[in-house]
């Protein structure tokens, strides 16, 4: 679970009326009376109506690592002869463990290995098979759905240069496909181990580190796939990264603590921070941003009997309110418009 760790910066996005009258409540507005006739009380404090770039930031707190992990299971029963070591990176066409001192194999796809390969078959999970065989450098045969005699062949290769039995089927049990390289997160089997299938051998994560932040529901104007974020690593130092993958998972009731939802921010570097496998960093999100536009303090609003806002804008020794419409909350200031408000425009500033 993350929490904020630092105050977040902007009141609120684009609000609603409703919305935004949540957000002006906390600054406890002054009421006015409506309309624009001038008065001669004038304000003890003035601000200027500035044309500024409003952004709409906030800070969480989140994990670095290297994303979730994925457990695999054996097809095989017999004895474990080969492990990789922990943090160790498997690459396709490389052994991932061996049973009965035969490997099993780790290849790429989205597809698992579902079914036995043999001439005759077709299937989507066949070309995903022969790409991989392609680019490990066996040839001899077309890269399509269909498993022929040719690729049988250049699969009789394959097993030899593996040892193992030359038979030009493949079995499902011999090959485990991810999406591209792994990292071994952890060891469950040991060597010796008698297992059986299902028995799960080993847990593997992507290469990559990846951030990931835990948002509350309110929270999720922060999540868009594809947005730059800023993040602060241990050191302090920054670096830009950028949202990769956003879900919707629902906590479990614990205890005293109800179920709950949240959003799931994956965030992916370009170049991934040196030294660190995990660690405790900041991200700092930009919800929205409005270029350009007229700002005010945000103290410098008024909530207008007849609903809705208004500022007080001073004229040499007199006062009128005039009704504003509001945009974005943040940094302290509130995006208006309205009738005769312009950049340089005097405003009141209430006690």
């Amino acid at each position: 679970m993350s929490r904020r760790r630092t105050t977040t910066v902007a009141v609120a996005a684009v609000l609603t009326v409703g919305a935004a009258a949540a957000a002006v409540a906390v600054v406890r507005l002054p009421d006015a009376s409506g309309g624009e006739k001038p008065t001669s009380t004038l304000p003890a404090a003035t601000a200027a109506v500035t044309k500024q770039t409003l952004v709409d930031r906030q800070s969480q707190d989140g994990t670095l690592a290297y994303g979730d992990t994925t457990a695999v299971p054996t097809r095989l029963s017999g004895t474990v002869t080969a492990l990789p070591a922990a943090e160790a990176t498997i690459t396709r066409g490389k052994s991932i463990y061996r049973i009965d001192n035969s490997p099993v194999v780790l290849l790429y796809g989205k597809l698992p290995a579902y079914r036995k390969l043999a001439p005759g078959v077709v299937g989507s999970d066949v070309k995903q098979f022969e790409q991989n065989l392609w680019a490990l450098g066996y040839r001899g045969f077309t890269v399509d759905k269909t498993y022929s005699s040719a690729t049988a062949d250049a699969v009789q290769e394959w097993q030899d240069d593996l040892g193992l039995s030359e038979t030009g089927t493949v079995d499902q049990a011999r090959i485990v496909y991810a999406t591209g390289p792994v990292r071994v997160d952890s060891l469950t089997a040991t060597l010796g181990q008698v297992v059986q299938p299902g028995a799960t051998v080993l847990s593997t994560t992507g290469t990559a580190r990846v951030a990931t932040v835990d948002l509350d529901v309110d929270d999720q104007r922060l999540a868009k796939k594809g947005a730059t974020v800023e993040v602060t690593l241990p050191d302090g130092s920054e670096t830009k990264a950028k949202i990769t993958d956003v879900k919707t998972v629902v906590v479990p009731a614990e205890g005293q603590q109800p179920a709950s939802t949240k959003i799931v921010v994956a965030i992916g570097f370009a170049k991934a921070p040196k030294g660190l496998n995990q660690a405790a960093v900041t991200v700092g999100f930009t919800a929205s941003q409005r270029k350009d536009v007229l700002t005010v303090p945000i103290e410098a609003l008024l909530a207008l009997a007849e609903g809705g806002y208004g500022v007080q804008v001073v004229e040499g020794s007199t006062t009128r309110i005039v009704a504003v419409e509001t945009g974005l909350f943040a940094d302290g200031r509130v995006e208006v418009s309205g009738g005769g408000i312009t950049a340089g425009t005097t405003v009141g500033m209430p006690s």
